[in-house]
């Protein structure tokens, strides 16, 4: 799983514009106000993706179980 907080979300015209920045000046990224939030914010959205993957796996298991029966 992916995860793009960190990175602003943008438009289409911006999207295209991006394709031609060969230099990355339109580069832009989600900012905290400090390091401390950012690691916060970086260590709950790594989290979240752990718990989702974790509860993908136990219903494809349980889903294997079933099946067996």
């Amino acid at each position: 799983m992916t995860n793009l907080f960190l990175f602003a979300s943008f438009g289409f015209f911006e999207g295209m514009g991006r394709v031609v920045d060969l230099t990355g000046t339109m580069v832009d990224y989600n900012g905290s106000p400090t390091i401390e939030e950012a690691d916060n914010r970086a260590l709950i959205s790594d989290w979240q993706i752990v718990g989702d993957d974790l509860r993908a796996v136990i219903n494809s298991y349980a889903k294997n179980q079933k099946t067996e029966d």
